[in-house]
């Protein structure tokens, strides 16, 4: 694949890195048909309790990650030949934190359940299972480690492999019209047999994971660095999940309508995190030797990704109301006007994303927390207002101004002013039309 009219990219790499990427949008699509046949079977009010309880564990489970991804790939990158205490550090504060997590996140529910207006069936059992994809996710380290050596393919084909068994197992579950229950074990036993096979997959690359050591001083190092990383994963888990949280005070149906309506919008979220895993070592090795060449790649980046999220945006946000029909019936009414505005947060996630590795890269995770505290309590204050006079479509303007203002933050600190305006030109195309009016 060429991008002629994107000057200044590697093509041998980013023809490597498109591969890659399509590998995994394979395995994506195939999990998004499954996910629309499930929500389809479910209707919105169970759905709704499963979206819900989704939101809850994914955003306490925010903080079992610790931030150590992209700090893993940088240690190993720099210390190559210290892998097996990295990674085994790494892996025994994730497992020790999640499984900590457990308890703590099924005592908010049983809070929320108490003291809530509308509190429905109880949904103790959904948490406590769900909570576990969180400790199984401990051994994403392993993937970490092949972002590290620009071997992401091995990751995907694991993926994909789990995506055919669990794909089977939530098509099982619907022709046989089985409770929401089996869904949920199916989750949990995808993220079981994720972590299992990347371990197989790194033992038979020739190394161990049973030669992994703790390092009680690089553990003490690693959560000093990630420590503002940890709260940023949590305020951006917050301001894209909490509306599904904060509906329930409607109902679950309303849960349900809009989830249906996010889902869709979000499926493609993948893009830019695996276009971004493949370059990011690539983006730390230009800011070692080659400043300007650093920069031009930060730009090129913005460019792709804007030329990627935004043609969608249009043409899902003109015909929403019909693909909300087409996949899902008349069962999610109200959907289409939801997805129609949810849609373009999508351009401003991309770009958060790809200006997050510029934060990272220049050491300013505090510029990182910062601007998704901001975003995170934008989308709670805004949610608070909106859901009550508009529901679901509240939530959507609150997520989509909270991206934005989240995204563009950089605007603000001097010393990150320049990346925001680099990402307002890619955003108007005005890097684009420069690249073309060159050739």
């Amino acid at each position: 694949m060429k991008l002629p009219f994107l000057k200044g990219f590697d093509e041998q790499a980013l023809n490597k890195y498109l591969k890659n990427t399509g590998w995994l949008m394979f395995g994506k699509v195939l999990g998004l048909a499954a996910s629309l046949v499930v929500t389809r079977y479910l209707g919105p009010e169970l759905f709704g309790d499963l979206s819900f309880v989704l939101a809850l564990v994914t955003i306490t489970g925010a903080v079992g990650a610790l931030g150590l991804d992209t700090f893993i790939i940088r240690e190993i990158i720099n210390e190559p030949n210290k892998r097996d205490e990295i990674l085994g550090t790494a892996l025994c504060l994730r497992l020790i934190t999640n499984s900590a997590l457990i308890p703590i996140t099924i005592g908010i529910y049983l809070i929320f359940h108490y003291f809530s207006a509308t509190p429905g069936d109880n949904l103790s059992t959904f948490v406590v299972l769900l909570s576990f994809i969180s400790v199984f996710k401990s051994f994403n380290v392993i993937d970490a480690y092949f972002q590290s050596q620009v071997q992401s393919k091995y990751v995907v084909h694991v993926q994909n492999s789990c995506l055919f068994i669990t794909t089977g197992l939530k098509f099982a579950v619907v022709l046989l019209g089985l409770p929401l229950i089996y869904l949920v074990l199916v989750l949990v036993f995808d993220a079981f047999i994720l972590a299992t096979g990347l371990i197989i997959t790194y033992q038979n690359k020739g190394i161990s994971i049973f030669n992994w050591s703790f390092n009680k001083t690089r553990g003490i190092k690693l959560l000093k660095q990630s420590f503002p990383l940890i709260l940023s994963a949590v305020m951006v888990t917050v301001y894209m999940k909490i509306d599904q949280v904060m509906l329930k005070s409607v109902g679950s149906a309303a849960v349900g309508i809009y989830g249906a309506a996010a889902n869709l919008s979000e499926a493609w979220f993948f893009i830019p995190t695996s276009i971004i895993s493949s370059v990011f070592p690539a983006i730390i090795n230009a800011r070692k030797t080659d400043l300007e060449r650093y920069q031009k790649r930060l730009k090129n980046l913005y460019d792709l990704l804007v030329l990627i999220s935004l043609p969608v945006a249009i043409f899902i946000s003109i015909f929403a109301n019909d693909i909300i029909h087409l996949i899902y019936d008349t069962k999610f009414e109200g959907a289409g006007p939801m997805l129609s505005i949810h849609i373009w947060s999508g351009i401003f996630v991309f770009l958060g994303v790809a200006s997050s590795q510029f934060l990272l890269a220049e050491g300013y995770t505090k510029i990182s927390f910062y601007r998704t505290l901001t975003g995170a309590i934008i989308n709670v204050l805004l949610n608070l207002w909106l859901i009550p006079l508009y529901g679901g479509v509240g939530a959507s303007i609150a997520t989509l101004i909270a991206c934005f203002i989240s995204t563009f933050y950089l605007l603000f600190i001097p010393k990150t002013r320049q990346q925001g305006i680099m990402m307002l030109k890619s955003l108007f195309l005005v890097s684009a039309f420069q690249k073309i009016f060159k050739r």
